[in-house]
């Protein structure tokens, strides 16, 4: 066939393929169903990578990345869903009489001259992945059925119980599959959150991938209330209160793995937005060795929690996996011959031989009482999810001073400033310097994947920047994109640290109320080493990027500390 042959000519002409091989290829073509590209790397002879690459360099044929295209369901409509899963095609967009399509192979003529005499459009094919077009026609299509059989169950019922009836239906009907879905997909996904958003003209769906927003879907505006019912349903919230914001939790057995997802609904002026946090109670790191630490980082972190007594902190905005990092704490104290309490709000996970209470607080367990009530259980180490308020703070400091071992968390962006956090909380300073111990900051940054890392030489400022903090590199890594990371050159997260030791001269210098710059330069001289420091050890490491380090520190007040930050960032 002339398009196949074709094919195999660019590869040649590239000096991908050896004549030989495309010979070899085409002869067995003949005795197998199987397409020349397919055949190709089914034997190793090209990577999918390197197909796509000559086709889009050698033809000018665009190559997208479908996890970031918007599509309307009224295009995915022009292309019934025999031929896409046919020719393994997905519509994209519409410009007058020109319909955008994503291919695998983009020269299978006879697939456009069949898309284009059922659509009534001119096809100009783009360049996707195999992998990425499979997965999207699950996605899409498996979706638009059940998204047009809700719409068909919504134009008979336009009462608000219907919207109840319909969320309340069994395993099969449209809206349960819908969502049961969304939720499968976000965890094979890798996401932490999915938020449902309602805008004036479409409810999107999102996903936080390792910590970034990516949008999934974007449904009618029609289905907010029957999804956010159905969401409500499994989550045993009120269906009817709709003006409150409401919390729920609902647990799934998704693919042999036991989810905890924590919900939470939000008025807004569109209607409700929800936010499912995922946990995934079998991927909880349990082990110290595991949360990226560097060695003198971690020995001084066991060695802060290793005390008989005092405050031991962890510090860092939101989702910076504080809370994974108390967890993994816990796990290497967990002893016979210790009595460990927690209060959190909420138990994300359970850990097994350790006693942990739920914040309550219509029924009167604050984190205040809780803590005032864990001290007379005679506990060795006590663990406080959050100190969120002066009384709590105020109690957890003398619980350490009394024998206690108290881990906690704390939002504050650097290591130093927890110490003038929590004297504006109200915490005279002498008690901080007796109760505390260490405090450890953290930032979680996507890791390289590893599946397409590639060595590079880095830039000018990427060279200048590693040279100002002592790293002297000539090769980087990052990742090209491939099906694995979603195109995005990252899979997973690694986290970065600084760890600040408390000694008798920085206790002196809080009983005198000096302030952070004065704490972090002393540090520093003490060989406390920045968080921005430990990011650049793992661009060097190879574990991540120096963008990726810059994004999560370059808002902090500690950079002010170095020199030649912002012109990189």
């Amino acid at each position: 066939m002339q398009q196949r042959k074709k094919i195999g000519d660019l590869l040649v002409d590239a000096g991908v393929l050896t004549p030989d091989m495309l010979q070899q290829a085409l002869l067995e073509q003949k005795s197998s169903k199987l397409r020349l590209g397919d055949l190709l790397i089914q034997h190793g002879y090209v990577t999918e990578d390197q197909l796509i690459q000559v086709l889009e360099f050698q033809l000018g044929i665009p190559h997208i990345q479908l996890y970031r295209q918007k599509i309307e369901p009224k295009v995915i409509h022009l292309i019934p869903r025999r031929l896409a899963e046919q020719h393994i095609v997905v519509p994209i967009r519409v410009e007058g009489n020109k319909l955008t399509v994503a291919m695998a192979d983009p020269l299978d003529y006879f697939a456009i001259d069949e898309l284009r005499m059922s659509t009534g459009f001119r096809i100009e094919p783009v360049i996707a992945s195999k992998d990425e077009l499979h997965r999207a026609i699950k996605r899409y299509y498996g979706l638009q059925e059940n998204v047009d059989q809700i719409m068909k169950h919504l134009q008979d019922r336009q009462s608000a119980e219907s919207d109840q009836v319909v969320a309340a239906e069994d395993d099969d009907s449209p809206v349960v599959k819908t969502v049961n879905q969304l939720i499968i997909n976000a965890v094979l996904a890798g996401a932490s959150d999915i938020h449902i958003d309602p805008q004036e003209d479409a409810l999107k769906i999102r996903y936080r991938v390792d910590g970034i927003m990516r949008t999934e879907q974007s449904l009618p505006p029609h289905m907010q209330s029957v999804i956010v019912a159905r969401v409500k349903i499994m989550a045993n919230m009120n269906v009817a209160e709709r003006r409150q914001p409401q919390d729920g939790r609902v647990e799934m057995d998704i693919q042999f793995r036991k989810i905890d997802i924590r919900l939470s609904t939000m008025p807004t002026i569109h209607g409700e937005k929800v936010v499912m946090r995922i946990l995934d109670l079998g991927s909880v790191a349990t082990n110290l060795s595991n949360l990226g630490f560097t060695e003198r980082n971690l020995s001084q972190f066991k060695q802060c929690i290793e005390s008989p007594y005092g405050i031991v902190l962890i510090t860092g905005p939101t989702g910076s996996g504080k809370t994974t990092t108390l967890y993994s704490a816990l796990s290497e104290l967990n002893r016979e011959d210790v009595n460990i309490l927690t209060i959190e709000d909420p138990v994300e996970y359970q850990l097994q031989g350790i006693n942990q209470v739920q914040v309550n607080p219509s029924a009167g367990i604050t984190f205040a009482e809780g803590l005032r009530a864990m001290l007379r259980q005679d506990p060795n180490i006590i663990m406080v999810g959050e100190i969120r308020d002066s009384e709590t703070a105020e109690i957890a400091v003398r619980a350490a001073m009394t024998g206690h071992l108290v881990l906690s968390t704390l939002h504050t962006n650097t290591a130093v400033n927890a110490i003038t956090r929590l004297i504006d909380m109200g915490i005279e300073p002498f008690l901080i310097s007796s109760a505390l111990r260490g405090v450890v900051a953290q930032r979680l940054v996507r890791r390289v994947c590893d599946r397409c890392a590639a060595a590079y030489s880095p830039g000018m400022e990427e060279r200048q920047l590693m040279e100002a903090y002592g790293m002297a590199v000539t090769a980087m890594r990052r990742g090209k994109g491939c099906d694995a990371c979603g195109r995005t050159g990252y899979k997973g997260r690694v986290a970065i640290h600084e760890t600040l030791m408390l000694d008798d001269s920085l206790r002196s210098m809080i009983l005198q109320r000096r302030s952070d710059n004065d704490y972090r330069r002393y540090a520093i001289e003490q060989g406390f080493i920045p968080m921005l420091n430990d990011g650049l050890g793992k661009v060097a490491s190879g574990l991540t990027t120096v963008e990726e380090v810059l994004r999560v520190t370059k808002g902090d007040s500690s950079l002010s500390f170095y020199e030649n930050v912002n012109k990189f960032s």
